[in-house]
Order: C-alpha cells, then sequence, then structure tokens
C-alpha cells in the first residue's frame, strides 16, 4: 500500500493524513473483493523494517491501527469478514495484543471472506519463526520438507496469495509474503495508494485474467483470483 506520504505531501498535509486516507482505501478494496470474489485479502500495515521510520511516525501509526481496530470490528463482523493478522505480536504494546486478539475471536467463525492484516510483518522473520517452531518441536532433519515449514507459518489455513499489487510505482517485493508469493502473479500501478478504487482494482483483476499461469510446468490458461496481496503502507 505505497504512496500514502507522497499524497500527503502533494496536498500539503503531514504523513499522518495520508495514512488515515489510506485505510479508507482499504475499506473501500475490502468492500470490492466481496463484490468481486476474491476471498482473501492481505494488507501490508507495517513491516518489521517500519520501525526505523521517525518515532512520531510509528506513535501514529500505531495509534491509527488501534483506533482502527476498534472502529471498524463492529462492521466487518457484521459484514461476515473474518480478520486475520500475520506478523510478530509479542513485539506489539499489551494494548494493541488485545485488540487483536478482540477482532481475531470475535470474527473467527465468520464466512464471508478473510482480511489478512501483516503487522510487524516480515517476510524473512516468518520463515524464521516457523523454523524455530521447527527446531523447539525437534522435528528430525528428514522431518523438514515445505509442508513442515508451511504448515508453521503465521496463518498457515490461508491459501497462497493469487495475485500481488505493488502501488505507487515500486518494484520491489520489500519481504513481504516471501515463501507464499512464490508463484503469484505481480502487478505494479502508478496510483499512489490512497486513491487506489474499486475501479483500479477491476483493472488489477483483469490484467491478471489475461494471463496465463505458469507453475514451472503446464501452465494454467484459466486464472481464477481468489486472493490478493498489496504491499507495505
Amino acid at each position: 500500500m505505497d504512496g500514502n506520504g507522497r499524497w500527503a505531501r502533494s496536498k500539503g498535509h503531514p504523513v499522518s493524513f495520508g495514512h488515515r486516507a489510506g485505510v479508507r482505501a482499504i475499506k473501500r478494496v475490502l468492500e470490492g473483493c466481496e463484490r468481486l470474489g476474491v476471498e482473501v485479502l492481505s494488507v501490508y500495515a507495517f513491516s518489521t523494517e517500519n520501525w526505523s521510520r521517525p518515532r512520531a511516525e510509528v506513535r501514529a501509526l500505531m495509534r491509527l491501527f488501534h483506533e482502527t481496530m476498534q472502529r471498524e470490528i463492529d462492521e466487518m463482523h457484521r459484514r461476515g469478514v473474518r480478520i486475520v493478522v500475520s506478523g510478530r505480536r509479542d513485539e506489539l504494546s499489551q494494548r494493541m495484543r488485545e485488540r487483536i486478539d478482540e477482532a481475531i475471536a470475535r470474527t473467527s467463525r465468520n464466512t464471508n471472506g478473510v482480511l489478512n492484516v501483516c503487522l510487524n510483518y516480515g517476510g524473512r522473520a516468518e520463515i524464521v519463526d516457523a523454523m524455530r517452531r521447527i527446531a523447539a518441536e525437534g522435528l528430525k532433519p528428514e522431518q523438514v520438507d515445505e509442508a513442515a515449514i508451511a504448515a508453521r507459518l503465521y496463518n498457515p489455513d490461508l491459501p497462497d496469495p493469487d495475485l500481488i499489487i505493488r502501488t505507487a510505482g515500486e518494484h520491489r517485493v520489500s519481504n513481504f509474503l516471501l515463501w507464499q508469493s512464490a508463484y503469484s502473479e505481480m502487478l505494479v500501478t502508478e496510483r499512489l495508494w490512497p486513491d487506489f478504487d474499486v475501479d483500479d482494482l477491476k483493472a488489477a483483476i483483469a490484467e491478471y485474467a489475461s494471463r496465463i499461469r505458469r507453475f514451472g510446468g503446464r501452465p494454467d490458461s484459466e486464472p481464477n483470483l481468489k486472493t490478493a496481496g498489496g504491499a507495505r503502507s
């Protein structure tokens, strides 16, 4: 979800103004996903590297995440959206962890799509944490395969993303879903995230549908988009 800061500065506002506009964009895109049949939306809200940003911006982001979860959980639950969070939660404040636990528990039985919030998330950190679980469980080397690692990721029940959308013209993977995105289709748009809307989502899905997917073997000539990911804010 790149471009929040650039969008805010172009309008003469502080970066926090752009992040709040970015939250509104998430709501638009999630509603579009529901209408268009995308079952899982993963959003890169805050990366493990984002702690190095200015302290005031980090505090504002954390406050915004907490406020958003508190404000939006009723609507998400009413719409039947299940909320999950991927990332290192133990490094977040107790107040934030409690809010996350509440959102996850309250929406756990919902079946009208999944919103996966990647918060204090890093693709490398996720793989490291999976390997730590394997070591703690005492698996033998011959027991460690792709299935064993995948089963110990943050949310192993989620499917791998079919499409990853990168806004603001950024062409980097930026440590996002490294394990899961091995065969994801990538799409880069110049649109800044706060301006991204349902028409942009439709265009991205149309572009995805025009591609022939290959998984190292026979191509799949009929792409069927079920899961999407967006890069970090």
